[in-house]
């Protein structure tokens, strides 16, 4: 078998991949700390391992140790990583290079911050099979446009002609999980892929990833937090905290009696659930608002009620129209019709209207923490900023009440001179939730905060919002696509498709059927602890994982 062709053609169930004694040094605090302690890794073809464990556990580094490849900040220090007999250790990067986008593949977990926002979907899919020389041109193009099929993407033949910008965060994602499976690898290192996805969009890349994976004969490791998707996809598990595995097992043997006790919390997690109360103290009424991305309409007459001090969750799929209802209320895109009211006063359609206060009273934490920082500021620069943009906070002050607001999200004063490359995916939401803080709003907007987090970190964060709000007031409209982060946090709970509000109302009757249709669907597409869920929900839908949506 070739070394750097293509390698499809091995025997199911040979080991593919083995890593012995990896060891990794990351670097911060201005000295080498070992992050990675000495892992044992065996894949075989074919075979998918899940890859868990809390923010900072060592997963991702792990996954792109598997391509003998180690991001900025970090070192491969000892230990052998063999792919296919190829020591990843001792050979030279230009031949670890043409491993990599052909035989080896990654999907990293934020897709925003991994496409040329300069180039179309479709050139990027193809540049490793032509710079390769995998396939001419038009052949790669057309493979290009079945995969997005095979992904659910709407408009397969054309939707690879726009740039990233024109696509939802669930469609990009979809479309990189496309690029990587172009090349036909032996093996695929999933990172996250379904983090920035809703619930029924999800199911169809589980469906389409498991496929690709059979038809193919592909391994993967699938680095997740969510213990209901690592159920539906690994053959095995492997558990990681502070860089050593602490249990690994097969899939079914360790759902079902799971030995570690550190496992064993992972399994209990997420066992908060707000009880829902009733308000008629309006702090913010969206009323009969249209807006739109140009010619394309993407809110149509929304009107959504949110109490004071308390939590309304919005749901629903990727293009939904649920972030665009909070860029509408921040002003960063002006409606086309209607009004927004804070604290019953009409705020100016467009950002640039907006008074300071107005500005400070209403935050907004994004979905993807990777776009949303500065790559070259400090921690301290971006919790700073708004102290001293909004509060006038300058040196000492400024830098303590940094200190203080990395205390309230759980990071010590260690991070404060750290950038945004030395932190965990989990790290930088944090860090964007203490920038959110900072400004000390009435009204926080949060947009998918919870999804880079591992299930233990999300239930300490849901629990620190839940106490803000409790001690300052503060409410929050929490858009999400994870039911269980609904059960936790919210009182109400506005549902959307398509543009359109389909029902409000208070939790307990959002979530308790009847359900109108729409509703129903996306209860029923939320991942269970079960690793038969999915086959039988594919089942129950006629074989079909395509739910429509993600428009």
């Amino acid at each position: 078998m070739s070394t750097e062709g293509s390698g499809t053609n091995g025997t199911r169930g040979e080991i593919l991949l083995e890593m012995r004694d990896v060891r990794i040094d990351g670097y911060s605090d201005e000295r080498w700390h070992e992050i990675v302690k000495g892992v044992d890794l065996v894949l075989r073809r074919g075979e998918v391992m899940g890859l868990i464990g809390e923010s900072g556990a060592g997963k991702s580094t792990l996954g792109l140790a598997a391509m003998g490849f180690a991001r900025p900040g970090c070192r491969l220090t000892s230990g052998t990583i063999v792919f296919d007999g190829i020591d990843l250790m001792a050979a030279p990067e230009s031949q670890k290079r043409r491993l990599r986008g052909t035989r080896i593949a990654y999907v990293a977990q934020s897709a925003a911050a991994s496409f040329n926002p300069a180039h179309k979907l479709i050139d990027q899919t193809i540049e490793s099979s032509i710079r390769n020389s995998l396939r001419p041109a038009e052949e790669a193009r057309s493979d290009a446009r079945n995969l997005y099929r095979d992904m659910q993407l709407p408009d397969p033949d054309h939707i690879g002609d726009r740039y990233p910008h024109q696509v939802s965060g669930g469609q990009l994602q979809r479309a990189m999980t496309a690029m990587a499976m172009t090349s036909r690898p032996d093996l695929i290192i999933f990172d996250e892929p379904t983090t920035a996805l809703d619930v029924t969009t999800q199911v169809n890349v589980l469906a389409a990833i498991r496929d690709v994976v059979d038809r193919f004969n592909t391994a993967a490791i699938y680095i997740t937090h969510d213990l209901a998707v690592v159920a539906q996809m690994a053959d095995v598990i492997k558990v990681l905290r502070y860089g050593e595995t602490v249990e690994d097992a097969d899939t079914r043997e360790m759902l079902s009696a799971p030995k570690h006790p550190y496992t064993k919390s992972l399994w209990a997690v997420r066992s908060i659930e707000k009880p829902a109360s009733e308000s008629d103290d309006i702090i913010l009424k969206i009323d009969h608002v249209d807006a739109a991305y140009g010619t394309i309409k993407v809110l149509d007459d929304v009107s959504i009620a949110v109490p004071r001090g308390q939590t309304v969750a919005v749901v629903g799929e990727s293009g939904s129209g649920k972030s665009t209802t909070a860029r509408v209320i921040t002003g960063l895109l002006p409606a086309a019709a209607g009004e927004v009211l804070f604290n019953g006063q009409a705020l100016p359609k467009a950002l640039k209207g907006r008074s300071t206060d107005q500005l400070r009273r209403i935050q907004m934490i994004y979905q993807s923490a990777d776009t949303a920082m500065n790559p070259r500021h400090t921690v301290r620069d971006i919790i700073g900023r708004p102290l001293e943009f909004y509060l006038g906070l300058r040196g000492r002050a400024c830098d303590d009440r940094v200190v203080e607001l990395l205390n309230m999200i759980e990071l010590d004063e260690s991070f404060i001179d750290r950038l945004p490359g030395e932190l965990s995916g989990g790290q930088k939401q944090r860090i964007c939730i203490a920038r959110a803080l900072a400004a000390d709003p009435e009204l926080i907007i949060c947009d998918e905060v919870t999804s880079a987090l591992d299930q233990i970190v999300q239930e300490g964060i849901l629990k620190l919002l839940l106490r803000l709000q409790k001690e300052f007031d503060i409410t929050y409209i929490f858009i999400t696509h994870d039911i269980a982060t609904v059960k936790a946090i919210s009182d109400e709970i506005v549902v959307m498709h398509q543009g359109r509000v389909v029902e409000q109302g208070l939790k307990d009757e959002i979530l308790n059927p009847p359900h109108p249709p729409y509703t129903e669907l996306l209860l029923s597409s939320v991942p269970e602890m079960d690793p038969d869920w999915l086959t039988r929900l594919l089942d129950a839908r006629g074989g079909s994982s395509a739910v429509g949506g993600d428009q």
